[in-house]
């Protein structure tokens, strides 16, 4: 049985099907957690909050928007039902080139670490929501690797080409926030698809909720410390 998308907690419950859809195909909370890791990683050391701004819109165009619409096509399942594949291809696209574009200039710029970091992560983009060499790379490492370990060190990168021991403490951490992540999503789209207790897919919800406020929260308040130099 297929999971229905489009009641799950992330999707508004408001508005037209097109607009929720528009909104819940770019899964709001996880695009936010990935891009506060890469955040993260921009103000673990000297900051310029143009950098800090470039890593953000980089993370939230290439996965927000180009990495999600293309597993709603690409995959084997079609959650969102059929989309209007044309469209969804070039929005993708589009959101992937400017990313990559942004990257590219600062990476020309003074921080030609995000050249490996870049690639590394376009490899997952395509290989993982496409589900490519017959879906080998869409699985858990995968995951952790490019929503856990590579935005924070992109984030690093961006600002001083270098990675320090406090981009690597914050690594540990959102790596295991990440796995946290995955496996309560896994088992609360598992409890849905075969209509399970409704008590345990609230609970996996309110797990879900609280990572995502959670990871958001730690990231302003680390920002606020940096920003007015409070350590």
């Amino acid at each position: 049985m297929q999971v229905d998308r489009i009641s799950e907690w992330f999707v508004p419950k408001f508005g037209p099907k097109k607009f929720r859809i528009s909104i819940g195909i770019l899964f709001l909370p996880y695009t936010s957690i990935v891009t506060c890791f890469a955040a993260l990683g921009a103000i673990s050391g000297p900051m310029q909050l143009e950098r800090v701004a470039a890593i953000c819109v980089i993370y939230v165009l290439a996965l927000g928007v180009g990495a999600h619409l293309l597993d709603a096509v690409g995959g084997k399942t079609k959650p969102w039902g059929n989309l209007p594949k044309r469209k969804i291809w070039v929005t993708a696209l589009g959101a992937i080139g400017i990313a990559f574009a942004v990257g590219i200039y600062f990476a020309f710029l003074d921080s030609p670490w995000l050249f490996p970091i870049g690639i590394i992560e376009g490899f997952f983009l395509f290989a993982y929501n496409l589900e490519l060499f017959g879906g080998k790379f869409h699985n858990n490492s995968s995951t952790l690797l490019s929503w856990g370990v590579l935005p924070v060190l992109a984030g690093s990168v961006i600002q001083t080409n270098s990675i320090t021991i406090e981009t690597i403490v914050i690594v540990a951490i959102t790596t295991l926030v990440t796995y946290a992540l995955i496996t309560t999503s896994k088992q609360y789209k598992l409890l849905r698809r075969n209509n399970g207790d409704a008590y345990l897919i609230k609970k996996k919800e309110r797990i879900l909720k609280l990572i995502t406020i959670g990871v958001i929260t730690a990231t302003a308040i680390f920002f606020i410390i940096r920003y007015y130099n409070l350590v």
